[in-house]
Order: structure tokens, then C-alpha cells, then sequence
């Protein structure tokens, strides 16, 4: 069977996703659609709208074939990290090909800027060192040193300054990296970008559209026209039995205690806390009762509000920079859920798998990687701060990958 990956985090599952999805399986005329998908914390630094088990329904049900968690060390990180940790899973899985949303949708223009950028990379990476002493974010300094490499291109170049564009030149960064076999493909996002709010004319709005709906409104009716009944059930359900949805705002007591029972110097441990960050974020703590003010506190132009959330996250799970450098790879397979095609397909490739299949955590328990998502799973169950979410602290070594 033929498998195309496509790399996730469904919060929640929308039309736009499900666009996605569709056109990438007839684009690549594949039998098999395999999600690598983010557990419980995501790329952006933020806790999911709801947990990974709800979010691998919402896939199944929709046409997603097998579901995979790209572990927390890789959902977590930075666009680099994160493309290598999904692609590399991805490739491991035998898929033939991956297939990226993205503003572009020209995958011609995609190779060009990695061949640019690879070409020039040492006076890239010095323009970037360069416009980060005058004290600028990261991502800026990228966006301006790529301005000042590809000034004189005239191939077709992927514009940079797009999320999903980003993502996708990571992607395909890391596909030549790892000198895989995998080939890329893109489809063009319809309708709504990235950050856009949800318009009541539409039928496709951002999953950051979405989630202000939910929090602005706690009004699940809303956000109907912009998602697929299955998914919109699972939201209702969610709601009714977790009582809230995952956000910084609903885990900050949890945050907030967990920075002040550190030290400034041991905050400083914690991964992508850097240039004395750890004292902006432990005094915040001590005089902010809500996460947004304490945000506004700490925010600054030297790093983006993502960056810093990426760094609460790692206090919040108490992972280091110890533990971020003695990670490269991922080092299992963790099926969430599949339907009986990709049980299937999953069992026609195991025997030639080079990374172990982890079905049961309490086999695996011991690796340090699986450790980390067993870990921030809890956690997150904790933020919530609800019943339900008491009740399922542990529950990764209760849960079997979700079968339909």
C-alpha cells in the first residue's frame, strides 16, 4: 500500500484541515494518509484545546488512516526541530511522500529557497548572528538575512515571512538532511491564514480563529460552520466531560506555582530560557495573577511571544537543556489510533521498521523520550484542574491506540 504523512496538531480539527487532507491524498494518489501528530503541548509553546486521544478521534474519524505522536521533545520545539523530529518519523513509516499545507503552494519555489539559502549559508547565518546583537528577535533576523541573500534571485522564491511557509521550508530542509527517500509535495491554504479570526461568512477559518471563538465566547454553536460534525462532537463531549479546555490561562496557578518554587538560577536550566529570562519570567510570577498580564510583563522585542511560551513550557514540564541536548532523533514509533486501513498497513511494514512500535507504554516505560510525553501528559491533565483531569493523570499506560 502506498502511504503519504502529513504533519499535524488538529486544534482543533477544521474544514481547512480536512481540505488538507482530501488533496493531499488524491495529490499524491495514495492509499494510506498517515498523521505525525503533536501530544498534548504544541509547536507555538501552549497547551492543546483538547488532549491527544480527543484530537486522534477527531483524525480517525475524518479519513486519517493512522495517527503517530510526534514526541514532546520535537512537537514542542523550534521549526527546525520540529520538521526533523515529524519528517524522520515519517520516512521511518515507509510513507512515499509528505504533503505540507502552506501560502505558497509552489513546490518549485520551495526548492529554490533551499538551494538559495543552502548555497549562501555561511553569509546567512553571519547577517543573522549580525541583526541579533542589535537586539532583534530570531525570527526577524531570519526574515531580514534572507531578504539580503535573495535580493538579486530572479527563480521564484517561497516567502518566509508566512508560518506555513516557514514549516514547509523546514520540512524540506530536513527531508535533504536526513537524505531521505521521501518526496514533497504542497497544497495551497484556501481561504484563511494562519492568525486571520473566523468570519461568519466563511466555511474554512483558522484553528486560531477557532480557539478565540471558544475562549471569547465559551460558545461551542459558533464554530459549527467552520468544522466537520465528528469534530464538533468531539468538542461537545470534551467540554461536558473536562469541563474546560486546555490553555495558558486555565494552567497558570499550576505555572505559576511551578516557577516559584524554583530558583532563578534553576529556572535557567529549563530549555530556551536564555539571556537572563529567568528573572523577567520569577519576578512576573510573583506580582501576576493572570497569564496574559504576566505575558505583557515579560514580553519583549528580543523574543516573540511564541518563544517565550516554548520556554514556560519547559517549566512547566521541568525540561532542561541537558535533556534538549542529548536528544537527535526520535527513537520509537507511538501509534495513537488507526482505522482498519492503516492496522493494515501498519502491520505490512512492521517486520521492516528500524525504530521500535510502542502499542503498550508500560513495555517502553524506561526511554527517556516516551518518558517526557508520559510526563507532560500528566501535567497537562493536572492543568485543566478538573475532575476528569485528576482522573486521567496516568492514563497513557491505560489507554491502547483508539481502533475504529
Amino acid at each position: 500500500m502506498k502511504a503519504t504523512g502529513i504533519v499535524v496538531e488538529y486544534n482543533p480539527f477544521h474544514n481547512g484541515h480536512l481540505h488538507h487532507l482530501e488533496q493531499s491524498r488524491v495529490k499524491t494518489d495514495s492509499e494510506v494518509m498517515i498523521a505525525v501528530m503533536s501530544g498534548n503541548f504544541l509547536q507555538r509553546g501552549e497547551p492543546a484545546l483538547v488532549d491527544k486521544w480527543t484530537r486522534t478521534k477527531m483524525a480517525l474519524n475524518a479519513g486519517v488512516d493512522l495517527v503517530i505522536e510526534l514526541p514532546y521533545a520535537f512537537a514542542t520545539a523550534q521549526a527546525s526541530d520540529f520538521a526533523k523530529g515529524a519528517i524522520f518519523l515519517l520516512d521511518a513509516l515507509k510513507c512515499k511522500s509528505f504533503c505540507f499545507g502552506s501560502e505558497e503552494g509552489s513546490l518549485r519555489a520551495f526548492l529554490h529557497t533551499y538551494e538559495l539559502l543552502t548555497e549562501n549559508e555561511a553569509s546567512y547565518n553571519l547577517a543573522i548572528s549580525t541583526l541579533m546583537k542589535e537586539g532583534i528577535s530570531y525570527p526577524k533576523a531570519l526574515n531580514e538575512a534572507y531578504k539580503l541573500v535573495s535580493k538579486d534571485v530572479s527563480v521564484p522564491l517561497v516567502d518566509l515571512s508566512k508560518p506555513n511557509n516557514i514549516l514547509g521550508y523546514h520540512y524540506i530542509e530536513a527531508a535533504q538532511m536526513l537524505h531521505t527517500q521521501i518526496q514533497p509535495k504542497t497544497i495551497q491554504r484556501v481561504v484563511a491564514d494562519y492568525h486571520d479570526d473566523a468570519k461568519a461568512s466563511e466555511t474554512i477559518a483558522s484553528a486560531t480563529g477557532i480557539r478565540k471563538i471558544l475562549f471569547d465566547d465559551n460558545d461551542l454553536s459558533a464554530i459549527k460552520p467552520f468544522m466537520p460534525t465528528t469534530s464538533l462532537d468531539a468538542l461537545n463531549e470534551w467540554q461536558s466531560t473536562a469541563d474546560s479546555f486546555g490553555s495558558w490561562e486555565r494552567f497558570y496557578p499550576l505555572l505559576r506555582l511551578i516557577i516559584l518554587r524554583h530558583t532563578k538560577e534553576s529556572l535557567a536550566q529549563c530549555a530556551e530560557v536564555t539571556e537572563g529570562m529567568e528573572n523577567a519570567i520569577w519576578n512576573a510570577a510573583t506580582t501576576c495573577i493572570t497569564f496574559q498580564p504576566f505575558m505583557e510583563k515579560i514580553k519583549s522585542k528580543r523574543f516573540t511571544w511564541t518563544r517565550i511560551q516554548r520556554m514556560l513550557t519547559h517549566i512547566y514540564t521541568e525540561f532542561t537543556w541537558k535533556q534538549l541536548r542529548e536528544i537527535e532523533l526520535p527513537t520509537y514509533i507511538r501509534p495513537l489510533g488507526m482505522n482498519q486501513k492503516g492496522q493494515a498497513y501498519l502491520q505490512s511494514i512492521k517486520k521492516d521498521l528500524q525504530l521500535p512500535l510502542v502499542s503498550r507504554v508500560a513495555a517502553s516505560k524506561d526511554n527517556k523520550l516516551l518518558q517526557l510525553d508520559i510526563k507532560a501528559a500528566n501535567l497537562y491533565y493536572l492543568g485543566l484542574q478538573s475532575s476528569y483531569g485528576q482522573q486521567m493523570v496516568g492514563s497513557d499506560f491505560r489507554i491502547a491506540p483508539i481502533r475504529i
